[in-house]
């Protein structure tokens, strides 16, 4: 995944405690150790904090993803704020209801 070319659309998905997380990773010179001692945690809590991280700037940078809800929908469930369960019936449901509307508007004319 290219995060690159458009750094802006996800870094502006990231919320201060994620660019906050960044900058101490980067002036910590991307040891999760000292990142670790800086927050007082271990080094497995930050591990995770990095592996959700990760995987939130992967769902907010991922072109295929088109729907603004399903992404941040998305991105939420990477954060570790909704689990599997809910993000899918979170979807289900909109995309149930999208293709609802699509069929009505379809049908005025």
């Amino acid at each position: 995944m290219n995060v690159g070319s458009d750094w802006r659309k996800w870094i502006d998905g990231l919320d201060d405690e994620d660019v906050a997380f960044m900058g101490r990773f980067v002036l910590g010179s991307g040891s999760l150790k000292a990142v670790a001692a800086t927050y007082g945690v271990s080094y497995p809590t930050v591990r995770i904090r990095l592996d959700r991280l990760i995987a939130k700037i992967e769902v907010l940078a991922n072109q295929e993803i088109t729907s603004e809800f399903e992404r941040v929908a998305r991105a939420r469930h990477a954060d570790g704020r909704i689990d599997l369960a809910t993000l899918k019936e979170l979807i289900a449901a909109y995309r149930k209801e999208r293709e609802t509307e699509n069929e009505s508007n379809g049908a005025d004319r």
